[in-house]
């Protein structure tokens, strides 16, 4: 899978460096869930009333609901979640939690909570995909550390990003472990938190950072 695939290339910087560390029957169902998170993302930054964002959500919580059979062809995402097999559509818990975000600002801890379960949701829902069904309760606190530090950064207000931080620091200090085909999981939790205890998006791609995640995707420390 190349850097140059436009999928991946839709990334942001700290998913693709995750992604770096799923091994080889695990990269395309990941890449499935990451590449439909930074769509969902995308989606709700780029509309301008919260209607519209929920319009374009139900479009993909219809479209992945189907089967695959009658999903439109050149659509790369729908494309790659084909790698999830029979369970393409537990992938609808990631839209219900982008619809999380499109609450009323300011963002209340409820409207947070949602999205990071959602998230986790979604997580759990891939260590399934990947025969790692063991794995499923750490894949979801992994996905849960992975949305609250991800908010705590990225929300826009300074009180959204307070109450954000507040829910990352209810998150449990140490990443739980978890099989060789979810530890891209781990990598983007880790360097997530890295970011905001940074406080620049330099913290996740400085080489200590990268050393970061040779420990946590290729050592599994």
């Amino acid at each position: 899978m190349s850097q140059d695939d436009p999928l991946v290339a839709s990334l942001p910087a700290v998913a693709r460096l995750s992604l770096v560390y799923a091994s080889a029957s695990a990269r395309q169902p990941t890449l499935a869930l990451l590449a439909l998170d930074a769509r969902l993302a995308t989606l709700i930054r780029r509309s301008s009333e919260p209607m519209l964002a929920q319009l374009r959500l139900a479009w993909w919580r219809e479209s992945i609901a189907q089967s695959p059979q009658t999903w439109p062809e050149g659509e790369p995402i729908l494309a790659a979640l084909r790698s999830w097999g029979s369970r393409h559509a537990d992938a609808q818990v990631l839209v219900d939690a982008w619809e999380a975000m499109t609450a009323p600002s300011p963002l209340g801890a409820d409207s947070m909570s949602k999205f990071a379960e959602g998230r986790g949701a979604a997580c759990a829902a891939l260590a399934q995909v990947l025969g790692c069904a063991r794995d499923e309760q750490a894949a979801m606190t992994l996905g849960r550390i992975w949305a609250a530090e991800d908010l705590a950064t990225r929300l826009g207000r300074d009180d959204e990003r307070a109450l954000a931080s507040t829910l990352a620091d209810t998150q449990p200090r140490k990443l739980p472990r978890v099989s060789r085909p979810l530890r891209s999981l781990r990598v983007l939790a880790g360097l997530t938190r890295r970011r905001r205890v940074s406080g620049s998006e330099a913290g996740a791609a400085s080489p200590a950072a990268m050393l970061e995640a040779l420990k946590l995707g290729l050592l599994g420390l």
